[in-house]
């Protein structure tokens, strides 16, 4: 299974982005999808996921601010961020569970998403 990420990118403080992952390659659907981050120096964190049905969970420092979606007919997991702080800095990598793999997990290359003051 591959993961293309794109989205990141070099943002003010306070806007907005749009990161999109799309999978491909895979025999079996596709369950749960998400979004983590790496910040310098810090261990990759969880941003938000999403269930195949479309049940969102989110980090409670992204909360109210980023909003996670997919499209199961492409394949394809959406993060919206808005309200974007300094401290979103990070490489925003997408993640893509199989079920019928023991719930096997899938990583795309990251996107490098940029906040500045």
């Amino acid at each position: 299974v591959q993961l293309q990420a794109s989205g990141g990118g070099l943002v003010k403080s306070g806007g907005s982005l749009r990161l999109s992952c799309a999978a491909s390659g895979s025999r079996f659907s596709i369950g749960a999808m998400g979004w983590y981050r790496q910040a310098p120096g810090k261990q990759r964190e969880l941003v938000a996921t999403i269930t195949s049905s479309g049940l969102p969970n989110y980090a409670d420092s992204v909360k109210g601010r980023f909003t996670i979606s997919r499209d199961n007919a492409k394949n394809t997991v959406y993060l919206q961020m808005n309200s974007l702080k300094l401290e979103d800095t990070a490489v925003y990598y997408c993640n893509a569970r199989i079920p019928a793999l023991l719930e096997y997990s899938y990583w795309g290359q990251g996107t490098l998403v940029t906040v500045s003051s």
